[in-house]
């Protein structure tokens, strides 16, 4: 497929087109902290539940932290989704994510045997560091000249250009910062 063709959506694949909306859908908000964040949740609720067999031996760490397990767990799974569908909370999501996979760590065997913990850390660091793009017609300023912006005042005729010596004595007292 040529990149530079115009895309017709009635000459192409249904999956193609489909691709393009999901492509469409994840460059509006932060899809990847979200994706990550929402899988920092997965081994932090499944360890201290689960069951993990090496050869013949059962390896379970059930404990007490289990129910604490999984609120983080959980809660990391909701904050991944309100990044997805709520974009204006990003920050607040971004640093919730952090805490709780920091607070993991003790609270649930290592955070998920450290690979929650990370995919926390990872997913909150990319929602604080997304930003919302600027569409392509609001991103050119509109550059209006100095003289014609009514906030700023025209420069009166005994007012210098430009900073001398006497410019504060010459133009009337008046003294500029700059």
């Amino acid at each position: 497929m040529n990149p530079q063709a115009p895309v017709n959506a009635a000459d192409d694949h249904w999956l193609t087109v489909a691709y393009y909306h999901f492509h469409t859908w994840t460059g509006k908000r932060p899809f990847w902290a979200g994706l990550f964040t929402m899988l920092a949740g997965a081994p932090i609720i499944y360890f201290p539940f689960g069951d993990t067999r090496l050869a013949n031996v059962s390896v379970t760490l059930a404990t007490t932290t289990g129910s604490g397990s999984l609120i983080i767990g959980i809660l990391l799974i909701t904050l991944g989704l309100t990044l997805w569908f709520q974009q204006g909370v990003r920050v607040f999501a971004g640093v919730a994510a952090i805490l709780l996979g920091l607070v993991s760590l003790p609270l649930s065997n290592l955070g998920g045997w450290f690979l929650g913990l990370i995919f926390a850390l990872v997913g909150g660091s990319l929602a604080l560091a997304w930003a919302p793009g600027v569409p392509e017609a609001a991103s050119e300023p509109d550059v209006q000249p100095l003289a014609t912006t009514a906030a700023v005042p025209a420069p009166r005729e005994t007012e210098t250009g430009y900073a001398t010596e006497k410019t504060a004595h010459a133009d009337g007292g008046r003294n500029s910062a700059g």
